[in-house]
């Protein structure tokens, strides 16, 4: 027998008493699912993939897609999921691939802790007619501030501050390469880093030229490739980045295509037009935490030493780990959590490998806490960061700051189709084909984003005030403000976190 026995997962409807056979939906689809005969318009509906561009943009509303009811006999352990990913592999002989994020029905920590608020007897801040500080400071304090009297009575800071890095709100953008997004969308990002002064980080693909300008507003990153690393590359930034690990797909590399590897993104990464782009697993220079410190301080001393960024996903060990990546003198540990982004991943790396962020903000920031270190490095978490609320409650468990990565191109109007890999992204956000890129206009997205996180800031400091503080500083690590609900005893104690119902004080102690 020959073909497939697979199934559309998605179904293209047209109705034909609103379709006016415009066209528009052959020339935007990316896929090529549509096609126009006998004066009709008809789907390929087993290249659709959900992406909902025709859908957007039918000036008469024509289009409508919807998941394939065909239904398979109730299985509890063979599940539609399972059956599919058989018949694919059972047909391609290869590794499944996928985009965006972890999709399984793990239980969403964010999704179980609320936050406190004042009644009474502590008043409640109103942010309309009271400052409310989001200000954050990225990088090294130090321990204690000495403080020295010159002769003429005025008392001076003796104690040498490191370089930190200045956010006006507890929001950067996550690191996406140059390469796996396209050039607009990379733009878009970085104009809005700069409108909002705070920060992006590259990904491993480097910096296009045309957006050196915006280099105090970018963290440069080291991957294990090295791609389009550079004496000048590194000194454009306002800080570097080494890449360990990616909360995606932790402990392999990165694989982009040849196909996706065009003129300007062949000059970035400084590689033939063409070729992979293959990114080892481990970084082969660093198989100890002293080989780390020997690479944080040779980026500080390439760079004037700017703070250095060590990225690693978030995995069992993470607290250990973290605790010898500021021992060896990271200014900041970015911790990518299991359901982060990506744009190409092994299915079973995806799905199964790492740990939730949640967990890993509250077990590093314990763990730093109690070694007398917490102060030496500051905490990015990202890893499906959703809304104001879920950066609420990663500071609060610990994060200096959260990255967004899927929200920001969500923002773009990604719909979250998990096909980035293909490069044929409908949106002109995950691709490097021209007549796609030229859709994402850079100005319209930048608004888009910006937009976004000023509805963010907002609504953080809504919060803020609820809780009856008036900045940001005052809320990290505060576990006591955080109360979870639906939670056994053991994940609780894991985010130092108390049931809901139960107020000051040490439950754990009283409880035995």
């Amino acid at each position: 027998m020959n073909g497939t026995v697979l199934q559309p997962e998605f179904l293209v409807r047209i109705d034909e008493d609103r379709c006016d056979q415009c066209k528009r939906c052959l020339e935007y689809c990316g896929f090529g699912t549509f096609s126009f005969a006998n004066d009709k318009i008809l789907p390929n509906h087993s290249k659709c993939v959900a992406c909902h561009r025709c859908v957007t943009f039918c000036p008469e509303l024509a289009i409508t897609v919807v998941e394939n009811p065909l239904s398979f006999r109730n299985h509890a352990n063979w599940t539609p999921r399972h059956i599919r990913d058989v018949f694919k592999q059972s047909e391609t002989g290869g590794m499944l691939l996928t985009g965006m994020g972890n999709d399984l029905p793990y239980r969403i920590l964010f999704d179980h802790l609320v936050l406190d608020a004042c009644q009474v007897t502590n008043p409640s801040i109103d942010p309309l007619r009271e400052p409310m500080e989001l200000r954050t400071y990225l990088g090294r304090k130090p321990d204690v501030l000495e403080i020295k009297r010159n002769e003429q009575g005025t008392d001076l800071l003796k104690t040498n501050i490191e370089k930190n890095i200045k956010i006006e709100l507890p929001i950067v953008f996550a690191p996406m390469s140059y390469g796996s997004i396209s050039f607009n969308t990379m733009k878009a990002i970085c104009m809005s880093a700069a409108k909002l002064n705070t920060l992006m980080y590259t990904g491993e693909g480097g910096l296009p030229r045309d957006l050196y300008p915006y280099g105090d507003h970018i963290i440069l990153q080291c991957a294990s490739g090295r791609f389009g690393v550079s004496p000048e590359y590194l000194n454009v930034g306002i800080g570097t980045q080494i890449k360990i690990g990616q909360g995606a797909k932790p402990g392999i590399g990165g694989h982009l295509p040849g196909e996706k590897i065009p003129e300007n993104i062949s000059q970035t990464r400084m590689i033939p037009v063409g070729t992979d782009a293959l990114s080892p697993a481990p970084q082969h220079d660093i198989y100890s935490i002293e080989d780390l410190r020997m690479l944080i301080y040779a980026l500080k001393e390439a760079t004037g030493y700017k703070p250095v960024c060590v990225k690693i996903a978030a995995v069992h060990n993470v607290a250990a780990i973290a605790s010898g990546i500021v021992r060896a003198g990271a200014d900041l540990v970015y911790l990518d959590g299991f359901r982060g982004g990506t744009g190409a991943a092994p299915n079973i790396v995806r799905d199964h490998v790492g740990i939730p962020i949640e967990v890993a903000i509250a077990v590093v920031d314990e763990r730093l806490r109690e070694e007398g270190i917490r102060n030496k490095a500051s905490i990015v978490a990202a890893g499906s960061i959703r809304c104001a609320a879920d950066v609420c409650k990663a500071i609060a468990l610990g994060a200096d700051a959260c990255a967004i990565g899927t929200a920001a191109l969500i923002a773009l109007g990604c719909h979250v189709c998990q096909k980035c890999y293909t490069g044929n992204c409908s949106w002109g956000i995950a691709t490097q084909k021209p007549e796609l890129v030229g859709r994402l206009d850079p100005e319209w997205g930048a608004e888009r984003i910006c937009n976004l996180l000023e509805a963010w800031a907002t609504e953080i400091k809504e919060v803020l005030g609820a809780l009856g503080i008036n900045a940001v500083e005052s809320l990290r690590g505060n576990k006591e403000r955080l109360r979870g609900i639906g939670l056994d005893r053991t994940i609780l104690e894991v985010l130092g976190v108390k049931p809901a119902g139960i107020g000051m004080g040490d439950y754990y102690e009283n409880r035995g």
